[in-house]
């Protein structure tokens, strides 16, 4: 292992801290603070944790850090701060920052953390990236740039540009529907191989031969990541390892179980939990993320505010309803009923 990136390609491990912080100044139990991630190999379930807003829109720091716990306690295997999902597009760089050092204070080394630090701008993403490093991120998430659209070669550079001022592992992200443009296989073999820690991928494109293709170019040391929870099944039977989830906000263990079931080659029993929780994973996209998963965490009483900002805005009654409806056929229980 290479103390200095924290980059083993093995399994998962966790040990002790050779010098650990003072547990008084972190506010943490003892355990947590003699405890930090001794590799990463980005496999099962990974939140795409939401940002906690109060109901004037600023950030909630203890809502943050009482959801952090609770996908600790459930099991979930590691998070994602600030991307899409967290809200990244309306947050300063200020609060992007602070988000991401709340969530490393609050896991203290139990489970990896992942920070966003994407952006169409090459030089904000270095700084970003400089910055999520130095607050303790494990790991960072880097979207292909969106609306300016640069070709493959602009792609490359760009991602080489913010691998060259960081050690610690870079997962890719590509979503063409958001972006525009996906990062292509080739161009991932590219990055792979002058930058080995550039060692993973969200690939949110919504095809499995993407995924095949990966595999094939790629080889078995590079780590995949579905970026829809509708797919993590097909993508794993193809060659991905887990996914990144907007779900796993609101139900960890069963997620978890599933992806478990399908590392462990037992599709059937993962399919079993796929088919109950298909429909939530629909529904969580019947509005633009994270709306609907900010009002299902409200309703089951997770969350003190389904705040987001604007541009965003509440989700309209009639998906509303359904998303409630879909809550309550999975029995999950709902603010205001016994």
């Amino acid at each position: 292992m290479d103390k200095k990136t924290n980059t083993v390609r093995g399994s998962s491990t966790i040990l002790p801290k050779s010098d650990p912080p003072d547990k008084d100044d972190l506010n943490l139990p003892k355990i947590a603070t003699e405890l930090k991630i001794a590799s990463l190999t980005f496999s099962g379930v990974y939140t795409a944790l939401v940002t906690p807003l109060k109901a004037d829109g600023q950030v909630d720091y203890e809502g943050l850090n009482n959801l952090v716990a609770l996908q600790i306690e459930q099991g979930i295997n590691g998070l994602v701060a600030v991307g899409t999902t967290g809200e990244s597009p309306t947050l300063t760089h200020s609060e992007h920052i602070a988000v991401v050092k709340a969530i490393v204070e609050t896991t203290a080394g139990r489970i990896p953390v992942v920070a966003g630090v994407g952006s169409n701008n090459t030089a904000e993403a270095m700084e970003l990236t400089q910055l999520a490093d130095k607050a303790g991120a494990d790991a960072l998430m880097l979207v292909a740039p969106y609306y300016n659209k640069p070709n493959q070669e602009g792609l490359f550079q760009h991602c080489s540009k913010i691998a060259a001022v960081t050690e610690k592992p870079i997962i890719l992200y590509s979503i063409p529907s958001r972006c525009g443009i996906a990062i292509e296989v080739a161009t991932a073999a590219r990055l792979y191989a002058k930058h080995p820690h550039v060692c993973a991928i969200k690939e949110a494109g919504g095809d499995a031969n993407r995924v095949s293709q990966l595999r094939q170019s790629l080889g078995d040391s590079y780590m995949i990541l579905s970026g829809d929870d509708s797919l993590t099944l097909p993508f794993m039977a193809v060659g991905a390892q887990g996914v990144i989830s907007v779900a796993s906000n609101l139900v960890v263990t069963d997620l978890v179980k599933m992806v478990d079931y399908a590392l462990k080659n037992d599709f059937a029993s993962a399919e079993r939990l796929h088919r109950r929780y298909y429909p939530l994973f629909k529904d969580l996209f019947i509005e633009p993320n994270p709306v609907p998963i900010k009002e299902a965490l409200y309703e089951s009483g997770i969350l003190a505010s389904k705040a987001v900002r604007s541009p965003l805005c509440p989700m309209s009654p009639d998906n509303r309803t359904r998303l409630l409806k879909t809550l309550k056929e999975l029995e999950m229980p709902l603010q205001g009923e016994s």
